[in-house]
């Protein structure tokens, strides 16, 4: 199992702020994958990766990396400064 967590505008469009997924996907972009088969909301949500940025177990990565050991996924907009 892996804890899946949205924020600002992909957790708006989700409708939550986190699950946890059984999963089969070896790297971020698979899962993607999966998550956009699920239903409409996730295929919004994630039409355009690159306006995404993902974490994995709190350390920023990208939609290449493994899977592997990971507990937890993060998906959010990238940071604006301010």
């Amino acid at each position: 199992m892996i804890d899946v967590m949205y924020f600002a505008w992909v957790r708006e469009r989700i409708g939550l702020p986190r699950e946890q997924i059984e999963t089969s996907a070896g790297t971020v972009a698979e899962l993607v994958e999966e998550l956009k088969a699920r239903e409409d909301r996730y295929a919004a949500a994630f039409a355009d990766t690159t306006a995404l940025r993902v974490a994995l177990d709190q350390e920023l990565s990208d939609f290449s990396a493994p899977l592997d050991g990971v507990r937890e996924v993060a998906f959010f907009p990238p940071m604006t400064g301010g």
